[in-house]
């Protein structure tokens, strides 16, 4: 054990992120029982493990600290120290568990170290490392670090993954582009191996071609044509950045499908949970008739033809999406498509087609969500999802699509009010709601549900005046 000055002590690069609730909890511990673990570093003072509990020894106003000094013969070994350090700690992220171990392979492959079929390592003779870096120098004495005696498939096991989980965690560190692992990190999305997978293997054809031209240019850089390593060049970051858009949108679906999922689940809990004596004795009571125009805070609600002038006039002319079953009555709703960037139409299975013959907006793709089906019309090009998304119901369709297709304060537009399924979600997720029932009573309905849902009173208005 050895003591030195805090200020000695030098942080390289590739540190994780600082995490203040576990600074905090380290500053209560060590000021009630002093530093139980100690930090370590490496010949030079050059931290190798214990970031927080060194940040937690510095905010006490602690001018020195007690280490163990490992010597590491080079920057490989240093940082493959390091590694393992973190990977015993559980409480690693998957994103960020997975790059180690990635990390930690192509370390091992330097040096030569990485474990081949049939290789026993640990009784052989390590084969020469391929690094040529220099020894480091400086502060002597101390544990001498031999080279790795576990392979990372081994310390993945002891730590209780199997050779699965483990392939499929250097999957997601090699595949996911490198904007999209910077988006992800802090979210929830960063602890969840299965999203993480879907994500990776989003763009699998763009991440090929891009791979495919590297090795082009690289072939072609070696043969001095410049020509040719300049067109493969360009091909591989145009694949690079079809690769990263696939997987932004990818990372969209999967938080938009679990919104969708937990938000589904808490609606039909409030609901259930009043019921609609509780609505009745709860709300003033609305009597819409044609031609009303009302306003609940910031949503609009019309009483009247939805294809008609009055209602159009209200809109906004620029919505981020709109939303509307497939009637059985003629559609007179194409205006959509010039109101809305995405217009997303729910049917049944099998009228697509149909429809699409008679009606000139803008057909992009149909997706299946849960057991119902959505056309998406858009004037610009839309990434379509890769696989059926799990979704129930139609609130769950909605909370979707509301996610993936807008952001907060962005409108959208509802020409049929239904059961308030668009208008409830917009006022849960902060979106503003354009929308319109022919029938009174749908429209009391909706405005009564909202009502309920906010304690606010909805005003009657008219637009004209």
């Amino acid at each position: 054990m050895t003591i030195v000055a805090i200020d000695k002590v030098s942080i390289g690069p590739n540190r994780r992120p600082l995490k203040d609730h576990k600074v905090a909890e380290l500053m209560q511990s060590i000021r009630a029982n002093g530093l139980l673990n100690p930090i370590t570093l490496d010949q030079n003072l050059t931290l190798i493990a214990g970031l927080h509990r060194l940040t937690a020894c510095k905010l006490l106003g602690l001018t020195q600290i007690e280490c163990h000094v490992v010597t590491c013969t080079d920057d490989d070994h240093a940082r493959l120290a390091e590694i393992d350090e973190n990977l015993i700690r559980n409480e690693l992220e998957a994103l960020e568990r997975s790059e180690l171990w990635l990390e930690r392979d192509q370390i091992l492959e330097r040096m030569g170290l990485r474990a081949r079929p049939g290789d026993n390592q640990y009784t052989q003779r390590p084969r020469e490392p391929k690094s040529s870096k220099p020894k480091a120098s400086g502060a002597g004495g101390g544990e001498t670090s031999s080279p790795p005696a576990r392979t990372t498939l081994e310390l993945a096991k002891e730590a209780g993954y199997t050779d699965r989980t483990f392939q499929q965690g250097k999957q997601i560190a090699r595949d996911i582009a490198p904007q999209v692992k910077e988006v992800i990190r802090g979210t929830p999305a960063a602890k969840s191996p299965k999203t993480l997978l879907k994500i990776a293997r989003a763009g699998g054809e763009a991440r090929r071609q891009a791979e495919e031209a590297e090795r082009a240019a690289a072939a072609a850089r070696d043969k001095r044509l410049k020509a040719e390593a300049e067109e493969q060049a360009r091909i591989a970051a145009q694949a690079r950045a079809k690769q990263t858009e696939l997987q932004l949108v990818a990372l969209q679906q999967e938080q938009a499908a679990k919104l969708a999922k937990l938000t589904t689940r808490s609606i039909q809990r409030q609901d259930q949970s009043t019921g609609e004596a509780a609505v009745a004795d709860a709300t003033p009571a609305v009597n819409a008739q044609p031609g009303d125009t009302w306003l609940l805070d910031k949503h609009l609600v019309y009483c009247g033809d939805s294809a008609g002038a009055d209602f159009i006039d209200c809109l906004p002319s620029n919505a981020a999406l709109a939303v509307a079953p497939l009637p059985t009555s003629p559609w007179e709703h194409d205006y959509l498509a010039e109101e809305a960037r995405v217009v997303a139409i729910v049917c049944s299975e099998g009228r697509i087609h149909e429809f699409c013959s008679r009606h000139r907006m803008p057909f992009q793709f149909e997706l299946l969500i849960g057991e119902h089906y959505v056309a998406l019309f858009s004037q610009q090009p839309l990434v379509r999802p890769e696989k059926p998304i799990g979704v129930e119901g139609i609130e769950g369709i909605v909370t979707y699509l509301v996610s993936l297709y807008t952001k907060p304060g962005h409108f959208v537009i509802n020409p049929d009010l239904g059961q308030g399924e668009v208008l409830i979600t917009c006022e849960r997720m902060g979106r503003v709601c354009f929308a319109c029932a022919d029938q009174p009573e749908r429209v009391e309905r909706a405005i009564a549900r909202w009502q309920k849902w906010t304690g606010k009173p909805a005003e009657k208005t008219n637009l004209r005046d």
